[in-house]
């Protein structure tokens, strides 16, 4: 009897409890696909090739899942593609900064309030470098200069006026007390063509992400000034200072994030809150993080679409004094 007691309450806390990705409620009953709007191999597609592995090795999907490619116009492809998929929780994108950025300047009539936001999954901070044998040793060597002779320094990002990177220039020279109106920086088509240009004498800076930054600290060729980051990063780019630290209080930050279309249900929404949350506690999430120096800044749906609005503002606030910002109507 008493063995027949322990049997039925372990088989009723099992029912109950579940596996970590068990939910209740709404779940996926057709493919999922993971909507990227880059091409294969890079960071958003990265993301999303991850979720993926992570959810077939750990056997958290019912469904298939695929990752499905849909680069063009900065984004705009692909959020054109999930926007009239209203109301589809089988349709998730992993996108980022741009999906605010673009919208401010202009480049997508698409804004985040056109998709429900998700989660805010990844934080990639972004650096300043300068050559190894560069006159500037310090961030704050490099403010004195951009102060007293701007036309002097240029600063080399990429991909797109007014993205991240040219955003977190934007932010220092504010810091620094520089005028914004006589900053000069140079857009190239990716991280490796700015790079090549500061190694070549041909731009001052390098502003790009850590996880860039890194290979090129370790071969000694570039030299990190610090990183726009809430607190220094761990493994190889401990020793290098926060902007803070370097006695300039800002983060820059060109995040992942995840949407969905617009209109989903209270239970759909809660279904994903709880995967993502599994998700982003896995070891393996977090190793793959932490190997390509990215921080997991998971929020939930209500929280991530708080903090994309404050930053929506922020955004808007320093690209306006950029001069990118197009008109309110």
């Amino acid at each position: 009897m008493k063995n027949h007691m322990a049997i039925a309450a372990t088989l009723i806390l099992a029912a109950a409890s579940g596996s970590a990705w068990a939910q209740g409620g709404w779940k996926p009953e057709r493919p999922i696909e993971i909507i990227v709007g880059s091409s294969a191999g890079t960071g958003t597609d990265r993301t999303a090739r991850l979720i993926q592995k992570i959810w077939q090795e750990q056997k958290a999907m019912t469904v298939p899942v695929a990752v499905v490619n849909k680069p063009g116009a900065g984004g705009a492809v692909a959020w054109a593609y999930m926007a009239p998929k209203v109301g589809d929780a089988h349709l998730l994108q992993v996108t980022s900064y741009n999906l605010v950025t673009n919208h401010i300047t202009g480049r997508s009539t698409q804004n985040y309030t056109d998709f429900t936001p998700i989660s805010l999954l990844i934080s990639e901070y972004i650096g300043f470098a300068v050559k190894a044998d560069s006159p500037f040793k310090t961030l704050a060597d490099l403010a004195k200069a951009l102060r007293e002779n701007p036309d002097a320094i240029t600063f080399g990002t990429s991909s797109a006026a007014g993205g991240a990177n040219h955003i977190a220039t934007g932010l220092f020279a504010k810091a620094a007390g520089a005028d914004l109106k006589k900053l000069k920086v140079v857009i190239y088509n990716g991280g490796g063509e700015a790079l090549a240009a500061t190694l070549g004498g041909h731009v001052s800076v390098w502003v790009n992400s850590a996880s860039s930054i890194a290979a090129p600290y370790a071969a000694g060729t570039m030299r990190p000034l610090a990183i726009a980051s809430p607190q220094r990063l761990p493994g190889a780019l401990a020793k290098l200072p926060t902007a803070r630290e370097a006695g300039f209080p800002i983060v820059a930050d060109n995040w992942r994030l995840l949407i969905a279309p617009k209109n989903l249900t209270p239970a759909q929404v809660a279904y994903w809150d709880n995967n993502f949350r599994t998700l982003t506690q896995s070891k393996e999430w977090n190793d793959d993080l932490a190997a390509a120096q990215m921080s997991n800044s998971y929020r939930n749906s209500a929280d991530t679409t708080k903090y994309i609005a404050e930053e929506y503002n922020d955004i808007r606030d320093i690209l306006v004094e950029l001069g990118l910002a197009k008109p309110v109507k």
